[in-house]
């Protein structure tokens, strides 16, 4: 009997384990506070990605990152190579198309950064007409900058390479996410830069997986439903962004 019970432990514990999913997930550590390699550790970390560890673990998965170019998410995504995005992806239609979302997670906009000599020059988007624009590839501050008329708009790997491209004066303004712009202006404390303050396209964020995965983003709806309502949702963006309002 002793044995017996023993097998049945065993196999058990076996078959939990086999229902424990490592999910390979592609994020682009470029983009502080969401998603950013530790300068101490080299670690990757963020809100993201507290965020999706989170989900993981509620749904009894693990998680492992793959640090890839923002613009080759989606295409990561559909070759398979990756299960999951989670990169401050801004759900639009356009995307929609392309891979299927998560319930959002994060509200976002986005803002203007130039230089401060130019806050009384320049308050609006309207004032970039004909302007030079810098952005990252891909996100919806290129899609933005592309719409404003007769704008050139420059393209970076990195938003930071973008940012840095605006401080020599290669652009007048780089279009980026409102939470990204004031977490450099923070953590940099630039004085020669500034945010002008009105927000474009509210929109918000979502995790990315395959067109015909509805199974992994049910799950990860179901994890992410699970963080709200047991506070830990709250924790991790406390942690990152401050109390909510």
């Amino acid at each position: 009997m002793k044995k017996i019970l023993a097998a049945l432990l065993v196999g058990s514990l076996f078959a939990n384990v086999a229902c424990a999913e490592k999910l390979l997930v592609g994020t682009d550590a470029g983009f502080a506070p969401f998603e950013y390699k530790d300068p101490e550790t080299n670690e990757i970390v963020g809100f993201d990605i507290d965020l999706i560890k989170a989900i993981a673990e509620a749904v009894g998965d693990e998680v492992q990152f793959l640090n890839l170019q923002f613009a080759g998410l989606i295409p990561a995504l559909q070759t398979n190579m990756v299960d999951v995005a989670a990169a401050a992806i801004t759900i639009t239609e356009e995307r929609q198309k392309q891979v299927l979302f998560t319930d959002p997670y994060y509200d976002v906009g986005l803002v203007m950064v130039i230089q401060k000599k130019n806050l009384d020059k320049y308050k609006t988007l309207d004032d970039m007409q004909g302007k030079r624009i810098c952005s990252q590839i891909g996100t919806t501050g290129s899609i933005l900058g592309k719409q404003v008329k007769d704008a050139t708009v420059g393209e970076y790997d990195q938003i930071g390479e973008a940012l840095m491209e605006l401080k020599m004066g290669g652009c007048e303004s780089v279009l980026v996410d409102k939470t990204v712009a004031n977490h450099y202006m923070q953590q940099q404390k630039d004085t020669t830069i500034a945010v002008v303050p009105h927000l474009y396209n509210p929109k918000q964020n979502g995790f990315a997986v395959a067109k015909r995965n509805t199974e992994l983003q049910a799950k990860l709806n179901k994890g992410l439903k699970t963080i709200r309502e047991n506070g830990t949702y709250d924790k991790i963006y406390e942690k990152w962004f401050g109390k909510q309002n």
